[in-house]
């Protein structure tokens, strides 16, 4: 039990990490209304595919984004249809290892720790989780 609980410290972690680079993006850029618009600005030559904005480096690929903060720390994400942040448990497992000090947690660790943040997390698709509103 105690390892799905350091599974769950993870995931939270990764929830917290994603809302702070939210909230940093939009003192950034202030016409920024969701994270998912980095991807269009960048599409749109309005921004770089990469580029370092405030503590920020990023990377827009495919349908999201990996971010790294100054610490190295990674968050990458990806982006629904309706603009919604999408992460899957590989994005959590990245997420764990670059952190200052790393944390690993197996899929199935992981998994249970999901499954006990439910209503705060969202399986949208199997496999693929987003924040509830």
């Amino acid at each position: 039990m105690e390892r799905v609980g350091a599974a769950r410290d993870l995931v939270l972690g990764y929830v917290r990490a994603l809302n702070a680079i939210d909230q940093a993006m939009r003192v950034e850029i202030p016409s920024l209304e969701r994270l998912a618009d980095v991807v269009g600005l960048a599409r749109s030559r309005r921004i770089g595919r990469r580029d370092h904005i405030g503590t920020y480096s990023y990377t827009v690929h495919g349908a999201g984004c990996r971010f790294v903060s100054d610490d190295g720390t990674e968050v990458d994400v990806d982006f629904a249809a309706d603009g919604s942040e999408v992460f899957n448990l590989w994005r959590l497992r990245g997420y764990g290892l670059s952190l200052p000090e790393p944390l690993e947690a197996t899929d199935q660790d992981m998994r249970s720790a999901v499954r006990s943040l439910r209503p705060l997390l969202n399986e949208v698709r199997p496999g693929w989780f987003s924040v509830a509103d």
